[in-house]
């Protein structure tokens, strides 16, 4: 491989002088900025990534850290990022702290030294639970959450809004039972979609004891929701799942049982992932702009990268829109 020194002997300059004109420093005139770029090109010189991070004290990489990288929802994100990222000619580091609080600050720690920037959604949606991990010496945005301190810039989908609609449209498609299998009782999505579900059924049908199926956000709980509602006692006609993972695989359950999901059944999910429009019949859901969330944070925190500063008054809370599909569609 060539080395910046080949390209400095060939452009006539010093080793240190080739270094600050390819790593844009402008102590360079423009004519010998010129010249020495001209030479790395025509060597096809590629500059070495641990000896830039050295010298300009950055090493071009942005940390992601997430509960996990499984499933459309993270990889969403991760495309979102990516989009950005990749634009800005910059790295992503991706950290999966496996939905573990206790493996936040590890994962946070494991990043020092190695990224420019971080990107955190907490397992729980709420930063409290980074404790003394929390990186607070680089530009950091959190996903999905909100700083104690209130002073780290986040970005966010509003949930109870989200959820107000879906419910609401069940109630308007003719629902008057609705079931909700809810999301990790310890997850702020979850909790606010739970409350965007209870609100609407008490204004619009008097209803202040309604059915909450436990879940966890993963396909099981919508298999294991489906079996309660097929073999217990439990008058039903519409359910809304805390995300389409688990509505997906409710769907499928029941309509193995002879349900006809969006007839006799009305069902809707959360979220939109790409899998939504797949299913027969596609996923009546919230559409969270999964693949914005990411990208938004991204942007933001390459802003603070260049030395903006940002704070929670300029955090982006995204306003979701409800996406009519089949399996809402009613008897009419």
């Amino acid at each position: 491989m060539v080395t910046i020194r080949e390209v400095a002997k060939a452009a006539g300059v010093s080793v240190a002088t080739a270094s600050r004109a390819l790593n844009g420093l402008t102590s360079v005139t423009r004519e010998t900025r010129e010249k020495i770029e001209a030479k790395a090109a025509e060597l096809n010189y590629i500059p070495h990534s641990g000896a830039r991070s050295l010298t300009r004290r950055q090493t071009d990489t942005i940390g992601v850290i997430l509960p996990d990288l499984f499933g459309e929802f993270f990889s969403e994100i991760i495309r979102g990022i990516d989009l950005v990222v990749h634009g800005a000619g910059k790295n992503l580091l991706l950290g999966n702290m496996h939905g573990s609080p206790e493996e936040t600050g590890q994962a946070i720690r494991a990043m020092r030294g190695r990224v420019d920037g971080l990107l955190v959604m907490p397992p729980n949606s709420s930063a409290d639970t980074i404790g003394d991990g929390f990186a607070r010496d680089i530009p950091t945005v959190l996903l999905n959450a909100r700083a104690k301190d209130d002073q780290t810039p986040f970005v966010t989908v509003d949930n109870y809004a989200g959820a107000r609609l879906v419910t609401e449209h069940l109630i308007e498609r003719g629902a008057r039972k609705i079931v909700h299998i809810a999301g990790p009782a310890s997850n702020r999505d979850a909790s606010e979609r739970q409350r965007g579900y209870r609100d609407v059924l008490y204004e619009k049908l008097n209803d202040d004891n309604p059915i909450i199926l436990p879940g966890d956000f993963r396909e099981d709980a919508g298999r294991n929701a489906a079996q309660l509602l097929l073999t217990g006692n439990i008058p039903f006609d519409a359910v809304f799942a805390g995300n389409d993972l688990m509505a997906v695989d409710l769907m499928t359950e029941l309509r193995e049982a002879g349900v006809e999901i969006g007839r006799e059944l009305l069902v809707a999910g959360f979220d939109d992932i790409p899998l939504a429009r797949y299913v027969t019949p596609q996923l009546t859901t919230v559409h969270s702009d999964i693949t914005r969330l990411g990208s938004a944070a991204a942007l933001m925190v390459l802003r603070m990268m260049k030395g903006e500063k940002l704070g929670a008054e300029d955090a982006l809370v995204i306003a979701p829109t409800l996406a009519k599909r089949g399996s809402t569609a009613g008897k009419g």
